[in-house]
């Protein structure tokens, strides 16, 4: 069976695990938001050995990827798991809180209203300590990063007016709400940037 195959997560992968490394040294279960074609799961799980990695996303790529984890996967790579933002509660919950959270180009991709539900539910599920990486193209005081940036952000509001490139600010708003810190802006190759919070209050935070 030949898997599909993001170029995008192939060319990411290596600057993300550099920082993610550091950023969840001490955490032991990871849920990932919007896993997509699993490249980012089965690379940063396998490199990163002392995680419980916990792959999701939503139904038309759940067979692909479960069936991907199932023959590339390692033991600390756990079972595709089926998660909507808009959910209230995710399904994670009944598990109990989890020490980290990853996602990577999806909240552009999303309405605003699933970025808000997305922190909510980040918001329910992040134990404390607990720590939140995204990575994605940001916008900072309503600017762009860069020309290519502004020209994505034209493709994407022209396909779906209900997404584009989010403001840092209006992001980083929504992670305070959560009572979440910013503990890094990272710049990333391709005018990306990998944003972390860190968790200073308990799970279940409304």
């Amino acid at each position: 069976m030949q898997f599909a195959v993001s170029e995008a997560a192939d060319r990411n992968k290596g600057p993300i695990l550099e920082i993610i490394a550091k950023e969840f040294a001490h955490t032991r279960r990871v849920l990932e938001i919007g896993s997509g074609t699993g490249q980012h799961a089965l690379y940063f799980a396998a490199r990163l050995p002392h995680i419980s990695w916990q792959p999701s996303d939503t139904g038309e790529y759940l067979p692909e990827l479960r069936e991907r984890i199932r023959r590339e996967g390692g033991t600390n790579l756990r079972e595709i798991i089926e998660i909507d933002v808009r959910a209230n509660p995710w399904p994670i919950e009944a598990a109990g809180p989890i020490d980290g959270v990853f996602s990577a180009n999806t909240l552009h991709i999303m309405s605003w209203s699933s970025v808000q539900d997305f922190f909510r539910g980040v918001g329910r599920v992040l134990g404390n300590p607990g720590v939140l990486c995204v990575y994605g193209p940001f916008r900072y005081r309503g600017r762009y990063t860069s020309d290519s940036n502004a020209t994505f952000d034209d493709y994407l509001r022209n396909r779906d007016p209900d997404s584009g490139i989010r403001d840092f600010e209006a992001v980083d708003e929504l992670a305070r709400q959560q009572g979440l810190v910013l503990a890094a802006d990272h710049a990333m190759p391709a005018n990306n940037q990998l944003l972390v919070w860190h968790a200073t209050c308990g799970n279940g935070h409304p």
